[in-house]
């Protein structure tokens, strides 16, 4: 049975079989079979991966029964380590842009950052982050080669990407495309769309950001 192409949304985020399998507590062969009957609606990516909308979870949550197990994960949710987020800039005046931006989440994330793509490599080098915020073009590395890279490479096997870029889709279509993992925004970008994508992913993960008060 084909099933609908899902496309990206900042309020509904998409999660992975296993994703939506370990918020509901239950196995991985149990999510599958829910879809394929039906029980849980899911889709694909155009690259053809299936994924399952985060609202399509919470409603079987609340509806089986389930919800406990959510809940048992966000009571769990001060004592988790923040999420690491790298921020990959062109320039020191963008970095600081997206720095302000993610300022209120402090506390659910811990920000690391270079305003450059040399200094960027050594940070990514030096520890894997949960999240990647990047420009696709700066002045010293291709930053579309350094993700095809990154893709192909298993410690970065499970790293969240966003890729801003004044490109056009058809000019990173012309390049062969990123991979699905890779959320991309074309510039302007404002700082709060910076901010709701890292909120989308911290909710991927069952975790509700922290903000920072003093924001």
């Amino acid at each position: 049975m084909s099933r609908p192409h899902f496309a990206p949304d900042p309020l509904d985020p998409l999660l992975t079989t296993r994703e939506a399998a370990m918020r509901l507590g239950v196995s991985l062969r149990t999510v599958q079979l829910w879809v394929e009957a039906g029980t849980l609606p899911a889709g694909r990516t155009p690259g053809g991966h299936r994924r399952i909308r985060l609202s399509a979870v919470e409603a079987l949550a609340q509806r089986s029964g389930l919800r406990a197990a959510v809940q048992t994960t966000q009571m769990l949710q001060p004592a988790m380590t923040p999420l690491d987020v790298l921020l990959v800039a062109a320039s020191v005046d963008q970095l600081q842009v997206w720095q302000e931006a993610l300022q209120p989440l402090y506390g659910s994330i811990t920000l690391r950052g270079a305003n450059n793509g040399y200094t960027g490599l050594l940070q990514l080098g030096r520890k894997t982050p949960d999240l990647l915020i990047t420009d696709l073009s700066m002045p010293d590395i291709d930053g579309y080669a350094m993700l095809l890279t990154l893709a192909g490479l298993h410690d970065y096997a499970s790293l969240r990407v966003l890729a801003i870029t004044a490109q056009t889709p058809q000019q990173i279509a012309e390049r062969g495309g990123l991979p699905d993992r890779v959320r991309v925004m074309h510039q302007p970008v404002p700082g709060m769309a910076v901010r709701t994508w890292a909120e989308s992913e911290l909710a991927r993960l069952g975790r509700s950001p922290h903000r920072d008060l003093q924001a």
